[in-house]
């Protein structure tokens, strides 16, 4: 189950693909969208850290619209590779890593009651750790031959959830950074939820199942086989 329905998905997806014929006419690159997207990515980061919330959220939820562009646009013109899949999901990782690590740097930096700053500092740590095994327990089942695409915070929720309310509310009605630090709680809870999910969907697919012949050796590293999947 995730928060977002699949064809609420789908139907934005949809939306943009007129941007990716485009960008396909005009000879652009899949690794150069995932490279601007990545750039956004760290610009809300920096953002954040300087608190500029309300341009950290729209830099986020724009970068989002550059992690589906550059998969259409690689399968779409055929240039879906095995270096572009890599890239696209190690870019991910460091993305993902600045926006933490500007959030975290926001809440050090007297953004923050000082009663709260211990909670966040952990919160910011928890979400971000958390984030990175959601995208793990996804890849390594993957290359184990295992659909793991469960849970109720996948990539496109946790933008979102961090993202619009940014963008819309700031630093919010309250004192400053108390908005932004529950925002990033509920991240870390909800990110913790989904690795919970995702493992027990693979204990239960893999139960049962006849051990693997070392001969069916998959690939391993952590990321690529989900990748492979998306393009870039």
């Amino acid at each position: 189950m995730n928060v977002i329905p699949q064809r609420v998905k789908d139907g934005f997806v949809g939306l943009t693909g007129p941007m990716a014929r485009a960008l396909i006419r005009s000879g652009v690159h899949p690794n150069t969208i995932t490279t601007l997207g990545t750039l956004l990515v760290i610009g809300a980061g920096v953002a954040f850290g300087y608190g500029r919330i309300r341009l950290a959220g729209g830099l986020l939820l724009l970068s989002g619209v550059f992690d589906i562009l550059d998969g259409q646009v690689a399968r779409q013109s055929g240039k879906t590779t095995t270096f572009g899949a890599f890239y696209d999901s190690t870019l991910d990782r460091v993305g993902e890593g600045a926006v933490f690590a500007g959030l975290l740097f926001y809440f050090l930096r007297a953004g923050i009651p000082a009663e709260l700053e211990r909670p966040a500092i952990a919160a910011c740590l928890v979400a971000l750790i958390a984030s990175f095994l959601v995208s793990y327990t996804r890849a390594r089942a993957e290359a184990l031959g295992v659909e793991n695409k469960v849970g109720i915070a996948a990539r496109a929720e946790r933008i979102l959830l961090l993202g619009l309310p940014a963008l819309f509310l700031g630093e919010g009605p309250w004192r400053r950074g108390v908005l932004l630090f529950w925002i990033v709680a509920v991240l870390a809870f909800v990110s913790a939820i989904t690795v919970v999910q995702r493992v027990v969907h693979v204990a239960r697919v893999a139960r049962g199942a006849p051990p693997r012949s070392p001969i069916q050796k998959r690939e391993t590293l952590p990321g690529v086989a989900a990748a492979r999947r998306k393009g870039s």
